[in-house]
């Protein structure tokens, strides 16, 4: 029997891989047997380091700094593709947000670029009968205190997994998302390594503990799978039973 997780010879981008989240799915996806390339926004794999979490073993890399929508046309795509991850984000903290550079800086990577990206690997996918998984957060089903942008660009990504599944189903293009809760990454650090915070927070987690970027990479390999070949603009949320209550 031919394993639904077995992704040999099957291309895989993560745009955003580089690290947290994003590298926690490329990686899941390299592990069963896929091509996985990623981009980030440094110039080389010499720019990453295993302390900020990185690691691109395995990986092919290319420079994309997706806030800017001319390098995203400009990007040279894979010859073909099976899987697109998109897990761009940024955040700006001490209510930077409601000031509008704050806030343009945040939806331009966490809402615009989307859009830009999935646009621009639309006609691969197609072609392949692929799967786009955006990441979003949980943070687009509540309100974030000092993060507006943040929260309204998340649930911007929520929708779109919604209008681009019904536009591109037809196609063969299968649009679902995943919403991370609380992961360790670059971005949530300012919770996460703050004791107090993080105890707070775990508390209010039916699961107990924090997700991992592997957690996050299983979701994503469902979706990208056959098992999931009837599951059509969705967003699982997973995060450990955080929005429950």
């Amino acid at each position: 029997m031919t394993d639904p997780l077995d992704f040999t010879g099957k291309t895989v981008l993560v745009v955003g891989g580089t690290s947290g989240i994003g590298n926690g799915i490329a990686h899941g996806f390299r592990a069963r047997g896929a091509t996985v390339h990623v981009t980030g926004t440094r110039a080389s794999v010499s720019d990453y380091s295993a302390e900020e979490g990185s690691d691109l073993s395995g990986l092919a890399f290319d420079t994309l700094d997706v806030s800017d929508p001319a390098a995203v046309d400009a990007f040279a795509l894979p010859d073909s593709l099976d899987v697109v991850v998109l897990c761009q984000g940024t955040v700006r903290y001490r209510r930077e947000e409601f000031e509008r550079p704050g806030w343009d800086a945040v939806m331009e990577v966490n809402l615009n670029s989307l859009m830009d990206c999935a646009r621009a690997v639309r006609p691969k996918l197609a072609e392949n009968g692929g799967s786009l998984i955006i990441v979003s957060s949980v943070g687009a089903y509540h309100a974030m205190i000092g993060n507006p942008a943040y929260a309204a660009s998340k649930a911007g990504a929520v929708s779109l997994v919604g209008s681009l599944a019904q536009a591109w189903a037809g196609e063969g293009i299968r649009v679902n998302g995943i919403a991370p809760g609380l992961v360790p990454t670059k971005l949530t650090k300012v919770t996460t390594e703050n004791e107090q915070r993080a105890a707070g927070a775990i508390a209010g987690i039916p699961a107990g503990r924090m997700g991992t970027p592997e957690d996050m990479a299983g979701a994503a390999l469902y979706l990208a799978s056959p098992l999931a070949d009837y599951v059509v603009g969705q967003t699982i949320r997973v995060d450990g039973g955080m929005t429950l209550s």
